[in-house]
């Protein structure tokens, strides 16, 4: 009899009408995951359908590339999906919301989508207009910040670490922002970097979510490799 099978998944979506990336216990309310594991109970698994998702985005904030992982044992003693029909199933039954699976991976029992992650990228977009922002060098503070200018009129920033603070990445872009605006000194943008406390912030500085998209979730090739004692799949 064929076990549970682990997968790894990639999906996107846009979050405009989520109230975030994990499930959601309100009522007239959903995040990302509450549809994602509907999609996975719809294939008629053995076992109950739980997902671990890696990154936790905000309601409202979007993302390109987000990932978790999931067990699922298939009736019959069917063998484990091929990773192009999982794909293909779970769209399926995702056509009228606005998430996406890209690909999706076999991964080993222990592999953990959030705990095995080695980075995660964000970028956050803006529209043009900050000069005074360029005069702070761009240094690491523990993670790679970079800013890139595009044929149209905005800014991208983008911040790369293994994992952030609550809003982090946003209440950073809001400084960014106000130094632009002339409401806070390069001075005192330093010392909020290098403060590293969220309390720090003013109140209200982080910007918007609808400008923040998670574009990557990085993994060691090593961690996600199958033995090779795998069983076969059903094609």
């Amino acid at each position: 009899m064929h076990s549970c099978t682990r997968y790894l998944i990639f999906f996107q979506y846009i979050g405009t009408k989520y109230s975030g990336a994990a499930k959601v216990h309100q009522q007239h309310k959903t995040g990302v995951l509450d549809h994602l594991e509907d999609a996975v109970r719809k294939l008629k698994p053995l076992n109950p359908v739980s997902l671990t998702i890696s990154s936790r985005t905000d309601s409202g904030v979007h993302a390109l590339s987000n990932s978790a992982h999931f067990d699922i044992q298939r009736t019959n003693n069917k063998p484990p999906f091929t990773e192009d029909i999982l794909v293909e199933a779970l769209n399926y039954h995702l056509e009228t919301e606005q998430i996406r699976i890209t690909h999706a991976h076999r991964v080993p029992d222990n592999f953990h989508a959030r705990f095995r992650a080695i980075s995660r990228t964000y970028v956050y977009r803006i529209a043009l207009g900050l000069s005074r922002p360029c005069l702070l060098p761009l240094t690491d503070h523990k993670l790679c910040w970079s800013l890139r200018n595009t044929d149209i009129p905005m800014w991208e920033l983008t911040f790369r670490s293994r994992s952030f603070l609550y809003r982090q990445v946003r209440r950073m872009t809001g400084a960014l922002v106000a130094v632009g605006r002339g409401q806070l000194s390069v001075t005192q943008l330093k010392d909020l970097l290098e403060a590293q406390d969220p309390l720090a912030y003013q109140p209200g500085m982080a910007a918007p979510a609808h400008g923040l998209f998670l574009t990557r979730v990085d993994y060691r090739d090593a961690d996600m490799q199958l033995s090779q004692q795998t069983g076969n799949s059903e094609d």
